[in-house]
């Protein structure tokens, strides 16, 4: 019953709060990145704050967030870690799928923010123009973030990588810190239920290393907290 009294106060608190916000943003785009930025900077962290407080879930951090130039491949079990990003990693510019810039208003507001539309059947045109932007975005010094499983995968599950994960990697030639989350068992779900969510940050694996290499030790660091049960 608790669990459903606690979702019974988060879905309409936070989607009634988060199209406001939506509205906000497009007001605000005229006045430059900066108030957009605060924008979503309020979102996440109402986020936050109805996660905490209203679903009763405590969120951990394992190691220490990256700071400085890195590409950062995150574990993806929910729409949780997305929202987060922000809240969790300041100013992030996040690989995208392209089909959530069709969100009226949102969509919109992505891209001014700075995220990066991915297409997965992209050309060689497309792609350069897409690295071209992260590259933009990392000389303005803030963190790259990308989902490399390209979806939210069940807890437990081991799905392999895009395709794509290599190639950007190879063309950015940053490092990559993986950092696993288990918020599957707890997030993804229609009534979602109180616990605790980690993130992991594992070991930072250096530039230019072959596709195999990269993709072996990627797969097993954002993996690490299924491992664990």
């Amino acid at each position: 019953m608790l669990t459903i009294l606690r979702n019974l106060a988060f879905y309409p608190l936070f989607y009634a709060v988060s199209v406001l916000l939506v509205v906000a943003s497009l007001a605000v785009l005229p006045f430059g990145i900066g108030p957009l930025r605060r924008v979503v900077s309020a979102w996440s962290a109402w986020h936050r704050w109805c996660v905490r407080r209203l679903l009763g879930i405590r969120i951990v951090v394992e190691g220490e967030l990256p700071c400085g130039e890195a590409l950062i491949a995150v574990k993806h079990e929910s729409f949780f870690e997305a929202i987060d990003m922000p809240r969790l990693l300041g100013f992030p510019t996040v690989f995208a799928k392209r089909e959530l810039f069709a969100i009226p208003g949102w969509g919109y507001s992505a891209r001014a923010y700075g995220l990066v539309p991915v297409a997965r059947d992209a050309g060689a045109k497309a792609l350069r123009e897409m690295i071209a932007l992260a590259r933009l975005r990392v000389g303005e010094g803030r963190p790259l973030v990308i989902f490399p499983e390209g979806t939210r995968v069940p807890h437990g599950t081991r799905a392999p990588l895009q395709s794509g994960f290599a190639g950007i990697y190879k063309l950015l030639k940053l490092p990559v810190v993986p950092i696993a989350v288990d918020s599957g068992p707890l997030y993804h779900r229609q009534w979602k239920r109180a616990g605790t969510i980690t993130y992991r940050v594992g070991e930072t694996i250096p530039a230019g290393l072959p596709r195999e290499a990269i993709e072996a030790r990627v797969e097993a660091a954002i993996n690490s907290l299924n491992d664990t049960g």
